[in-house]
């Protein structure tokens, strides 16, 4: 079958790892289903793959993405969550300490197949094209959890997104818009800045602007770049949730003025099953779309992963079949 692969861990040209071709069909264990892909969205977590983060040497070749929609074999068409669970694991699916996400262990959704345990196919609301479900797994799953699981904000509060344009923080500022918080976003050009607007931020600043006042939480996956800016933005109490830091782990913590302003850091993960279902159910009462940067065809992926890598998106990078 046709796929989109990692064919070795390539850490300092991550891109020259990538490869187009064939792949075997995979075969389907019990308790699994086969899911002929429709659709699937790029993630960092991509790049990580191909650098050989998160995946042992030995699980190369590794067919790339996290996550994506498409068709059982019976017809349904189904959203997939993203997060392998260890057999008879009970509990939250992100606190499971075998738990993988696809492109770890098990080949991933850019191909024409992906086999998945049967509970992580979801029913499609038929209100999102394939196209839009294929971003709900990973980037959309992981704000709706940022944001109502692990925020603790209410409606009519203030939050901070840093950054505008990537998947992650374009779904937040379509969540908490639609939930009736007070939207503030960085970006590092007014064109991302434009783009924020547009899906529904209330104000935009540039990256590491003084604010006209204090948030009451922050949402984090830049790193070490915005962490600064993000506890000095904080009102005192107030929270900043991480789900990644792509400009680095490990800026200065700054302790002094976490314990002194009693700050929270929280950190936050994917999401689970039950989530993405409950996320799915919200989009259908909303009516929110996710912000598609770029639709390009599976065989054009180089692509997707060039404007990805170099900070060109503006939404979701999706590929279709």
């Amino acid at each position: 079958m046709f796929a989109v692969y990692a064919s070795e861990p390539n850490p300092e040209n991550p891109l020259d790892a990538l490869t187009v071709g064939e792949r075997p069909e995979p075969e389907v264990p019990s308790g699994w289903v086969k899911v002929a892909v429709k659709a699937a969205s790029l993630n960092m977590h991509d790049i990580w793959t191909l650098r050989g983060v998160g995946i042992k040497p030995d699980q190369f070749p590794m067919i790339l993405g996290c996550d994506g929609a498409g068709v059982l074999e019976d017809g349904t068409e189904v959203v997939l969550h993203s997060v392998i669970n260890a057999p008879g694991w009970q509990g939250d699916d992100t606190l499971d300490p075998k738990r993988t996400l696809l492109t770890e262990k098990h080949q991933g959704t850019f191909a024409d197949y992906v086999v998945v345990p049967a509970r992580n196919a979801v029913p499609k609301p038929a209100g999102l094209s394939f196209a839009e479900a294929a971003t709900m797994g990973t980037a959309w799953l992981t704000a709706y959890r940022m944001l109502f699981v692990k925020s603790g904000l209410r409606p009519g509060q203030t939050m901070l997104v840093q950054g505008a344009s990537g998947g992650v923080s374009t779904a937040l500022i379509q969540l908490g818009r639609a939930a009736g918080l007070r939207v503030w976003v960085t970006g590092r050009s007014e064109e991302k800045r434009a783009l924020a607007e547009q899906l529904g931020a209330h104000q935009t600043f540039e990256s590491g602007a003084r604010l006209p006042e204090r948030v009451d939480g922050v949402f984090e996956t830049v790193g070490k770049a915005t962490w600064g800016h993000s506890l000095k933005s904080l009102k005192p109490g107030g929270i900043v949730v991480v789900s990644g830091s792509t400009s680095g782990p490990d800026p200065s913590a700054d302790l002094q003025r976490v314990f002194f302003l009693q700050l929270r850091v929280v950190g936050s993960t994917m999401g689970t099953r039950d989530e993405l279902e409950d996320m799915l159910r919200y989009l259908d009462l909303t009516g929110i779309k996710p912000q598609i940067g770029k639709e390009l065809p599976l065989s054009e992926a180089a692509e997707g992963f060039r404007l990805m890598q170099e900070g060109e998106t503006a939404g979701k990078v999706v590929f279709t079949r």
